[in-house]
């Protein structure tokens, strides 16, 4: 969650004073709206910005490939900057696909051109950047030895032209479009407007020094006078306040949404929820911890699962946890329901890895369609006890003492602490296994991960696109983001098979049953999913949500009476 930044009553007497841009009125030609998606930007660089907030700001600024409109039956993706994208399969298992630009322009005039989504993508690519949003490209040819060896330039994303951008995926992903083309991560950058942030990063002696020195003064930080090819353009930002955006003059088609798009920040969920009742935003994003528990507790049809599980994840590397079978017994016996519990309102006990939500086709869940990986019944704890209990013997731990000292490393944020003494509490009931519970902060737990220097963890698993593969690929033996460590043969297998499938039923059977694998085997252990709710004035329709977090405007409209 986002750090907040004003408070309440700043908020109301800003409400009194600004009703030219408060609510959705008409200006002129073009509708004016107003919306609070959380608090101030933290981060407005693509391959950084990793709140929803700061995301939805990019979606109006930036335009990628392609982009997401509202459809008849939900969010459709339309072509963006590229008019046209082909694909052509290649004899080695590989497809290229070719965009043709559409000669759109930035809004100081300068034409987007096919080196621009280079630049970005390398820069994505680049471990030296270290973005979170980098497996994104683990899909093109090129990205494995680019992390390997700094090269950017081995990434198969290529200018053949000014207008004509052609990258080499090493399988079909058939979701590429849908997901990593429309990704903020993946936006066109200017390589001319970077040269700050790319003078630091020359003269650093280290990363270390390169990362303070563009913390100091990011490239964005300039926020009123941002250079953008998208929809909209900055035309006014008081910095905590609000950030408004009208339409962009250079911008290559018409919108049917606001002409004027004004963006109010709020320090809590009540202070948005305060902005929306007075009437001074038609949109919150982000609903109070007590509407929310109301339509939980409604089973409301307005709740939206959220796309990311929080597990267990087992270092397989360590010399007890290398045994499948007793990473499977620490699973069993997880009280999923006592998990969610303690997380809060809005999570749910978690059924499989992939949360719901996710889709298989048009019409289907993935999760729906899978059904229950997990056994979260109550009445089932003394036989799933039984078995771990089994699979310790069979293990060769007589007594659970000889699985020596266990540590679960957690983020000492929000309920972090609550669910891990669920989660030693259910250790020590089933099994008579002590397990040491221990906070670190965000940093210490990734530096952990990375290095391999834990035993278990919890962390939220988030797949970087909505489609089922996005949250197996990074368990595959060779994946860069493999932090349990897992390797299995028949795993990896099946994700290649995913990865060229020409078969569309037979790549599903396939995702289920890598799913059932990587739970079977006890390489993470899924403890619960989250929903999320948001409100719209009923007079207002043409929102857009995707399914990562992140909401368009650019089609929001008056609703027909």
């Amino acid at each position: 969650m986002k750090h907040w930044k004003r408070r309440l009553a700043l908020l109301l007497a800003a409400a009194l004073c600004v009703s030219a841009l408060a609510g959705c009125a008409r200006g002129g030609d073009a509708m004016s709206l107003s919306v609070c998606v959380g608090g101030a930007p933290e981060e407005l660089d693509p391959i950084y910005a990793t709140e929803p907030a700061d995301q939805t700001i990019l979606v109006h600024l930036y335009e990628n490939l392609m982009r997401k409109t509202a459809g008849a039956s939900g969010a459709t993706v339309t072509n963006g900057v590229a008019k046209s994208a082909t694909s052509e399969e290649n004899t080695d298992g590989t497809v290229t696909w070719t965009f043709q630009l559409r000669g759109a322009e930035w809004s100081d005039g300068r034409e987007v051109l096919a080196g621009d989504f280079v630049y970005a993508w390398q820069r994505l690519a680049d471990p030296a950047n270290d973005s979170p949003f980098a497996s994104l490209l683990s899909v093109v040819a090129g990205y494995d030895e680019v992390r390997e060896t700094g090269d950017v330039s081995l990434l198969q994303v290529t200018a053949e032209d000014d207008s004509t951008l052609v990258v080499v995926l090493n399988g079909k992903y058939d979701w590429f479009l849908e997901e990593v083309c429309t990704a903020p991560a993946t936006m066109p950058l200017r390589q001319d407007l970077l040269t700050g942030e790319s003078a630091a990063e020359e003269t650093a002696e280290d990363g270390a020094e390169a990362a303070e020195a563009a913390e100091a003064a990011p490239w964005w930080s300039d926020v009123a006078g941002l250079v953008t090819n998208g929809p909209y353009q900055v035309s006014g930002y008081e910095a905590g306040e609000s950030l408004t955006l009208e339409t962009s003059g250079t911008y290559h088609s018409d919108i049917s949404g606001p002409g004027t798009l004004t963006f109010r920040f709020a320090d809590t969920a009540e202070e948005g929820q305060a902005l929306y009742d007075a009437g001074t935003v038609d949109f919150l994003g982000v609903l109070p911890e007590e509407q929310m528990a109301s339509l939980v507790e409604a089973e409301s049809r307005a709740l939206t699962p959220e796309l990311g599980t929080w597990a267990v994840v087992f270092n397989c590397a360590q010399d007890t946890l290398m045994d499948a079978r007793v990473r499977r017994a620490l699973s069993l016996v997880i009280d999923r329901t006592a998990a969610a519990e303690a997380a809060g309102v809005t999570a749910r006990a978690a059924e499989g890895l992939i949360p719901p939500g996710v889709p298989e086709s048009d019409e289907a869940d993935f999760r729906t369609s899978g059904g229950d990986l997990l056994d979260n019944d109550p009445n089932h704890r003394a036989d799933l006890q039984e078995e771990a209990r089994a699979l310790l013997t069979e293990a060769g731990y007589v007594s659970v003492q000889d699985l020596g000292e266990l540590e679960y490393l957690y983020v000492d944020a929000g309920n972090g602490a609550a669910v891990a003494q669920a989660l030693v509490q259910a250790w020590q009931s089933a099994l008579g296994l002590r397990v040491t519970a221990r906070a670190v902060t965000e940093e210490e737990l990734a530096a952990a991960l990375e290095e391999g220097t834990f035993s278990l963890a919890g962390i939220e698993i988030r797949a970087l696109g909505n489609d089922a593969e996005c949250f197996l690929r990074q368990w595959s033996s060779t994946g860069g983001e493999n932090v349990s460590r897992y390797a299995n043969s028949a795993y990896d297998t099946l994700l290649s098979v995913i990865a060229g499938a020409e078969d569309e039923t037979a790549r599903l059977g396939c995702l289920h049953d890598a799913e059932a694998l990587l739970l079977e085997e006890g390489a993470v252990a899924p403890l619960y999913t989250t929903v999320t709710a948001w409100t719209l004035r009923d007079s207002l329709t043409g929102l857009v949500r995707d399914g990562r977090g992140w909401f368009s405007f650019a089609g929001v409209v008056a609703r027909e009476a």
